[in-house]
């Protein structure tokens, strides 16, 4: 007979997100302004999801041998995750447009069987008025899910909610 197993969404892998070194992008000697971004990941009733894999890609600054661009970790027993990173700066867009500085994020989980994306950008940045893909976000409203705010500790700290009151802006890729 064989045993029921648990349901793995992300795949047999999840150990890579155990290295607590993934979710330092500067490990290798990057340099620039080093920044933190933190939140927290919750459910559509509010509960905090401890078991979330979260990853973060940027396209600016751009890949280097000692600048990967890209970062993972998992939320810890608060639902917290943590990444210590290089600020961006705007991007191009379509056009002559300019993207504000963002970082991409994918959330994996128990219960998903695709990866959520959506962006973190920077409260009061100057470019986040004219972003084009910002600017998609049809209820305004809606759009301060995906502004990070700088806390006490002088971290950027963006809380994504799955479902529910307050949805984070979720974008199809």
């Amino acid at each position: 007979m064989l045993a029921a197993t648990a349901n793995q969404t992300i795949g047999p892998y999840w150990h890579l997100i155990e290295d607590p070194t993934w979710s330092d992008l500067t490990r290798f000697g990057a340099e620039g302004e080093k920044i933190i971004l933190t939140g927290t990941v919750c459910d559509g009733a509010g509960s905090l999801v401890t078991d979330a894999a979260i990853e973060i890609w940027q396209s600016s600054p751009v890949a280097s041998e000692i600048f990967p661009a890209f970062g993972r970790c998992r939320t810890d027993a608060n639902g917290a995750f943590r990444f210590t990173t290089l600020k961006p700066g705007p991007v191009a867009g379509l056009g002559n447009a300019q993207q504000a500085p963002h970082v991409a994020i994918s959330i994996f989980a128990r219960g998903l069987l695709n990866a959520l994306t959506t962006r973190l950008y920077f409260q009061n940045e100057p470019l986040n008025e004219a972003d084009p893909v910002l600017s998609m976000i049809e209820d305004e409203a809606r759009r301060h899910t995906l502004i990070a705010r700088r806390d006490a500790s002088g971290a950027w700290n963006l809380d994504i909610r799955l479902q529910g009151d307050n949805e984070t802006v979720f974008m199809e890729i």
